[in-house]
């Protein structure tokens, strides 16, 4: 199974369940992340989610193998961004990462450790709060494969660090620690290894008992508007062709075995 799902009182946990591949999103994965966050949200007895990672890490991104394969091209060219899509809450679509198009009505928090890298930094970024590890290493790790950004992180990262601290994240790509995240405002708590679910438990029940109507009220007027966010996201999505031209390339050498462990001089 790709992905876990565990209900604790009124927190609803879904969990990347691909420690092998470092929780790297497949097609496979990313349909289950969109349907499970979809549910996640129409379901009346759950009022925060949890997202995290089985094992050692969060997520490392697109699974580069999949990619280098051509395993899912369709599903990619299925979530292109309709030019009817006015509003993103009434309208929703998958992103090629699973969620990360989504606008929901409930908070989710991230839980990471390890890496979250790549289309898993988007994956955290696209998450309202962020508890991170000692160890946790975020980073746009794809710029070293050609791999454009496509789950919205070129949208959210300037709007969570500022344009300065995000263009020093997107076009370097360097590995940035959890306390430096904090700094700079992509990590909101940083607590010991290994206990990054349990720090968001707790907060996620803190949550729950606040009046809802009121909290989700204030939670989506402090974000992007659905004709907003979808207009940025179609701006976005044209970074696309540069992985049909770059990216492929990159994915197979990342698939022969090259940069492995976010290693930058071996690509």
């Amino acid at each position: 199974m790709s992905i876990t799902i565990e209900d604790r009182g009124r927190v609803r946990i879904i969990t990347i369940n691909r420690p092998g591949a470092r929780n790297a999103v497949n097609p496979e994965t990313a349909r289950a992340l969109y349907e499970a966050f979809l549910d996640f949200d129409a379901e009346e007895s759950v009022d925060v989610a949890i997202f995290t990672g089985a094992g050692d890490h969060f997520c490392a991104g697109y699974d580069l193998k999949s990619a280098a394969t051509g395993e899912g091209q369709e599903w990619i060219e299925n979530v292109i961004i309709p030019d009817t899509w006015s509003d993103a809450v009434t309208d929703p679509i998958p992103g090629p990462m699973g969620p990360s198009r989504l606008i929901l009505s409930k908070p989710v928090i991230a839980a990471v450790e390890g890496y979250a890298v790549a289309g898993g930094l988007e994956l955290a970024a696209w998450c309202d709060m962020r508890i991170a590890a000692e160890s946790a290493t975020f980073g746009v790790f794809c710029r070293r494969w050609g791999v454009p950004l496509i789950d919205g992180g070129t949208v959210r990262l300037p709007r969570l660090v500022g344009q300065g601290r995000a263009n020093d994240l997107i076009l370097i790509g360097r590995p940035v620690g959890a306390d430096e995240a904090m700094r700079m405002g992509l990590a909101d708590r940083v607590v010991p290894d290994g206990q990054a679910l349990d720090q968001a438990m707790e907060l996620a029940e803190a949550l729950t008992r606040f009046p809802q109507e009121c909290m989700r009220a204030d939670h989506a007027s402090a974000r992007l508007s659905g004709p907003e966010l979808a207009a940025s996201l179609k701006r976005e999505w044209q970074s696309f062709q540069s992985f049909i031209s770059e990216g492929t390339s990159g994915a197979a050498r990342f698939s022969s075995g090259k940069g492995r462990g976010g290693d930058f001089a071996d690509i």
